[in-house]
């Protein structure tokens, strides 16, 4: 069985130089096609149906150079390292070596934020993302807890994702169960008038389980015109999704 007459299923990947590509089924595409998702950083053929997934794969070989291309302009993962500065939450952040386990220290006085990890490389990034995430953790559970009183609504689990193909998003409460929201982590990377809109648009679905009217309004009650927000993450999500990519 050769290459494109072999059985793919939704969901499979096919090396394509050196890029793994993701064949997907979209009911609604009338062709094969092939498109960059910039905040996953992948390439997806999609096709009609499952029996023309190997059209889509025979395609994506014959884009080998279109597919080189598009993924030559996603932005390059940065190189973790003591001494960087990050933007965290709209503040500086100095990345800093230690012998000790990895810790976040505050701003002091003249003094910026620190992170302090030992270690270089990618064990020194992923103790850096792991303090990330825990701040922000700790700034969006602050968050979430002022919008749903704000709302009326009861507090719901707040946790962290490593998603990239979305925010933030809600389970709203039943039964006596408390709602469930979920974040992005790597938006602490983004200004904090940002990441907040996306703590206001999640409590919003704790009420509202659309994009309606009535959502919007809750969400323009709480921080007003949302689309400069919404505008910077389509711009600047790839930039932050390659933080912490391997």
């Amino acid at each position: 069985m050769t290459l494109f007459n072999r059985a793919y299923a939704d969901g499979d990947q096919l090396k394509v130089g050196d890029t793994l590509v993701t064949l997907k089924v979209h009911r609604r595409a009338r062709r094969v096609s092939l498109r960059l998702d910039r905040a996953r950083g992948e390439i997806v053929a999609t096709a009609p149906s499952a029996r023309r997934l190997h059209e889509a794969a025979a395609f994506a070989v014959e884009r080998a150079g279109w597919i080189a291309a598009r993924i030559a302009e996603l932005p390059a993962a940065p190189n973790v390292a003591a001494g960087m500065v990050l933007q965290i939450f709209g503040q500086p952040v100095l990345l800093a070596s230690s012998e000790g386990r990895a810790r976040w220290w505050p701003a002091a006085d003249l003094s910026p934020a620190r992170i302090s990890a030992m270690g270089e490389g990618e064990g020194y990034a992923r103790a850096v993302v792991l303090m990330v995430r825990r701040h922000a953790l700790e700034v969006m559970t602050a968050r979430t807890a002022v919008y749903a009183e704000r709302l009326g609504a009861p507090m719901p689990k707040v946790a962290m994702a490593d998603a990239k193909g979305r925010w933030g998003s809600c389970r709203p409460g039943r039964a006596g169960q408390p709602g469930s929201v979920r974040y992005s982590w790597r938006l602490a990377l983004a200004p904090f008038a940002v990441a907040d809109y996306v703590a206001a648009h999640e409590c919003a679905h704790l009420l509202e389980l659309n994009h309606g009217p009535k959502f919007w309004a809750h969400v323009k009650a709480l921080v007003g015109d949302h689309r400069p927000h919404r505008e910077w993450l389509r711009a600047e999500g790839p930039r932050l999704h390659a933080f912490g990519r391997t």
